[in-house]
């Protein structure tokens, strides 16, 4: 048995994840009944993930900070401008999409027990409090913003502190890596739980009466994640993107289609980016800081939802106006990390750009829910890789322009 777990161990995560899910598939189709017990693996890993992040996020970025060289430079300016430009691009090609293939629905599923926030000021307001948020209760709840806040501002106060206690600080970093690791090694497991319980509890039968909404939601999604993200790539580094396009959907994608949570793939992208051997001073901050901002997913599904409501209601838009749309969606999908509900309790406020109802709006957020089993995963697992494939960007970049040779594993 300890050979086999060696044997098993030795195969890379990536295949070892394919075989999870071909697994999960095999017992949601021949023994459904069990999911009681199955479908506990996929609740376990995911609840070790959001658990380890926001220590790990905390740690890793107060330790990075303190100990962070003057004259050392970071990329942090270019990784959030590379953040903002893909959230952009991604509102505007859902506007062009939804014009060049309009969608209508039939309005009547429900949302219930769901509160959209009213305006984009209580967007911003939430964000803000959100930054000032106590410490402990930040790390509680998930809270990326506060958290990050918090270590920055500790990780400055400490850089002056002896160097006994930087060297605990490293210890408890590397300590939580370590656990990081362990937890991840059970990824295999977890998504085949994961994704029998999807199987079993959604099928996809429900989604049959959505096939062009979810053609336009998923269309768009991929063509950012293979033409859009890979054009921002290759313009900064001016190398075949593919390779690093391909390993950050393939390593970090996967994991994020099927945890849906950008926290919890946290963890998964701070391993990819140490395997391409980017700067740690950067990437402790740059990716939870994307996991928070970094949405280019969100900002398709507010656009694509929203001017679905608009020519179900035969409401007649000029593009430009819909382009304001775009950059309402990428303001509103990046400053909503403290809402419940994610990008689809954005619709609402989108949708009063237009003039139209909050119970109409509210409506549309049903059928948000009634596809999210494909549409959040496609999302998240959009967001998240590319929060790591802008890293190593930016990275790659920087290193192009001293002269230094730019080596990219497929």
């Amino acid at each position: 048995m300890k050979n086999l777990i060696l044997k098993w161990n030795q195969v890379s995560l990536v295949k070892r994840i394919l075989v999870g899910i071909i697994i999960g598939i095999l017992l949601a189709v021949t023994i459904p009944d069990a999911a009681e017990w199955i479908s506990i693996f996929g609740t376990l890993f995911v609840g070790a993930l959001k658990a380890v992040a926001p220590v790990l996020v905390f740690f890793l970025v107060m330790h990075a900070i303190s100990k962070h060289r003057s004259g050392h430079k970071t990329n942090i300016k270019s990784i959030i401008a590379l953040y903002g430009i893909s959230t952009f691009l991604a509102g505007f090609v859902a506007v062009l999409a939804s014009f060049l293939f309009p969608v209508t629905l039939s309005l009547g599923a429900g949302a219930e027990d769901v509160t959209p926030p009213g305006g984009i000021v209580e967007v911003l307001k939430t964000l803000l409090i959100n930054i000032v948020d106590n410490p402990i209760n930040a790390l509680l709840n998930g809270n990326y913003i506060g958290i990050l806040t918090w270590a920055i501002l500790l990780g400055i106060a400490l850089r002056k502190a002896a160097d006994s206690t930087k060297n605990t600080l490293a210890n408890f970093s590397d300590a939580i890596s370590q656990l990081v690791k362990w937890v991840i090694q059970f990824a295999p497991i977890g998504i085949m739980g994961l994704v029998f319980d999807a199987i079993v509890t959604n099928g996809l039968s429900a989604l049959l009466d959505y096939g062009k909404l979810l053609l336009v939601l998923l269309g768009c999604m991929f063509f950012i994640a293979l033409v859009v993200n890979p054009i921002i790539v290759f313009i900064n580094i001016r190398k075949n993107p593919y390779p690093l396009v391909f390993k950050c959907l393939r390593e970090s994608g996967i994991t994020a289609f099927f945890t849906r949570s950008s926290a919890a793939n946290i963890p998964v992208n701070m391993r990819l980016c140490e395997n391409l051997g980017l700067d740690e001073d950067t990437y402790s901050v740059s990716i939870p800081l994307g996991a928070t901002i970094n949405m280019a997913g969100a900002a398709v599904t507010i656009s694509v939802l929203t001017l679905a409501a608009v020519h179900t209601l035969g409401i007649d838009v000029d593009f430009g106006t819909a382009l304001i749309l775009s950059v309402l969606a990428a303001v509103s999908a990046a400053g909503a990390s403290g809402v419940a509900g994610g990008s689809l309790l954005l619709i609402p406020l989108a949708c009063s750009l237009f003039g139209i109802s909050n119970d109409i709006a509210m409506q549309v957020v049903g059928v948000g829910f009634i596809i999210g089993v494909l549409q959040d995963s496609c999302e998240t697992g959009l967001n998240s890789s590319s929060d790591a494939l802008f890293t190593a960007t930016a990275e790659y970049a920087k290193r192009r322009k001293e002269g230094k040779e730019v080596r990219i594993s497929a």
